[in-house]
């Protein structure tokens, strides 16, 4: 049975639509408060973090209504990467971490990730647990009014992170002479990045660090490398860095101003920590990983097993398989030595890096041919279509068509209105037949 309200990567819409109204977010901290509640845990505590949308101006307040209704106490964190809202819930022992982001959607989308007191995001059953306390119709879930919860501002959310980040790495480590150019998508990453490269002596060339609430994700981060790469030819950097609207994605650029993106990145890291010894197990990718990506990591002989898509899927398949290195190619990567989730900012850290030494980013990364692969989103008003007869059917005439000459994927996106199809083959004629076979089904 399909979540209600959770999708692939937690609950997200449209602003003032939906799920995502004031309402709604009252009745997600009342449900989530009540749920961690009942987890015997002697402090009763969640932390809140944001992206840099207008919307979460709006939806914190509802949110934090309905917590401290539950008997919940609140600390506010404002803007901070998703992966900072992980590492803090855990590092002060809060019982759930809720960051309010739609990630790399557009300003009018908004949502929430929630997150555990060991940083991971929840799974798909506690998930439907709370669904079912959304959903209750009795008032049992608000507190007696002596036990409401308070709430409290911290201002150095952004100094917390920064410092568990540089912990993780040398005191003598340093960038001066490194020319970056870097792109935080006017979202939550906008002020930890560059504090913390100019910190270790990087020299920054800035774009997407302006939000106004409306211009996350507007044609610059994760979603239009373009930006970086036009950049780094015109001021001759070192290498171009691009997050999405939370931080928790990376596309890279080489000096050459050549898209690197999430695989790429993988196979580099993947090969590295062999080669000093800390790779653990091997490597989980997921559906959408490139076939090249596979073939590589079998001629290293490093073991490579698929997830659903989303990271918090790849991340419980590291954890089963006791693996420390996986992600996907749109720039979600976990460092499992480091991170519970997605960290853009750590996986730079840990790609510079590799580069303090004097090595160009076009000598450390392309290091596998891709096999061309193209993805279309089609948007619909109802994702159910696929299973209908006739998109099966053209499905299955297509998956037979391209048969022994490439792979398809077809899913519903977890977090749009929108059927996502992949498909990968030497044959770009065979693609783009394949599609449009799928397509015309759709819609019809």
């Amino acid at each position: 049975m399909n979540n209600k309200y959770f999708g692939t990567d937690g609950i997200r819409g449209t602003v003032n639509e939906g799920n995502i109204t004031g309402e709604k977010f009252f009745k997600f901290g009342l449900a989530t408060a009540t749920y961690f509640k009942n987890q015997k845990k002697t402090k009763q505590i969640a932390i809140i973090a944001k992206d840099t949308r207008l919307s979460g101006y709006t939806l914190e307040p509802a949110l934090v209504s309905g917590l401290t209704s539950g008997g919940m106490h609140v600390f506010t964190l404002g803007p901070l990467p998703t992966n900072g809202l992980a590492m803090l819930t855990k590092s002060m022992k809060a019982n759930m971490g809720i960051m309010i982001t739609a990630s790399h959607n557009p300003h009018y989308d908004n949502g929430l990730k929630l997150f555990g007191p060991d940083g991971m995001k929840l799974s798909d059953q506690i998930e439907k647990k709370i669904e079912k306390l959304i959903d209750a119709k009795n008032k049992s879930q608000l507190t007696n009014n002596n036990l409401l919860g308070r709430v409290k501002r911290l201002e150095d959310g952004n100094a917390k992170y920064i410092k568990i980040l540089k912990n993780n790495f040398p005191k003598n480590f340093n960038l001066r002479g490194t020319k970056i150019v870097l792109d935080c998508g006017n979202g939550a990453g906008y002020i930890a990045a560059p504090k913390l490269l100019k910190k270790i002596g990087a020299q920054i060339i800035p774009i997407g660090m302006k939000p106004n609430g409306f211009n996350i994700n507007e044609k610059c981060g994760s979603t239009h490398p373009f930006k970086i790469q036009s950049a780094v030819k015109k001021y001759k950097a070192h290498i171009g860095i691009s997050f999405d609207g939370d931080a928790d994605r990376i596309i890279m650029c080489d000096e050459k101003g050549k898209i690197v993106d999430g695989d790429q990145i993988i196979a580099m890291l993947a090969r590295r920590w062999k080669q000093k010894k800390i790779l653990k197990g091997g490597v989980v990718g997921t559906l959408m990983s490139n076939y090249g990506l596979e073939k590589f990591l079998k001629k290293e002989k490093i073991r490579f097993y698929r997830s659903k898509v989303g990271d918090r899927y790849v991340k419980e398949k590291m954890k089963g398989l006791n693996f420390n290195l996986g992600g996907e190619q749109s720039g979600h990567i976990i460092l499992g030595k480091f991170a519970t989730t997605g960290d853009g900012l750590m996986v730079a850290l840990e790609v510079l890096f590799s580069l303090r030494k004097g090595k160009k980013a076009s000598e450390l990364f392309n290091i596998f041919k891709p096999l061309p692969q193209v993805l279309e989103n089609i948007i619909v008003k109802d994702k159910k279509i696929i299973d209908q007869v006739a998109s099966k059917n053209a499905i299955k005439k297509a998956s037979k068509i391209m048969n022994g000459h490439g792979r398809l994927l077809i899913r519903k996106s977890g977090t749009e209105p929108k059927i996502r199809i992949m498909a990968e083959s030497y044959d770009k004629e065979l693609i783009f037949k394949c599609i449009k076979i799928i397509k015309k089904a759709i819609k019809k």
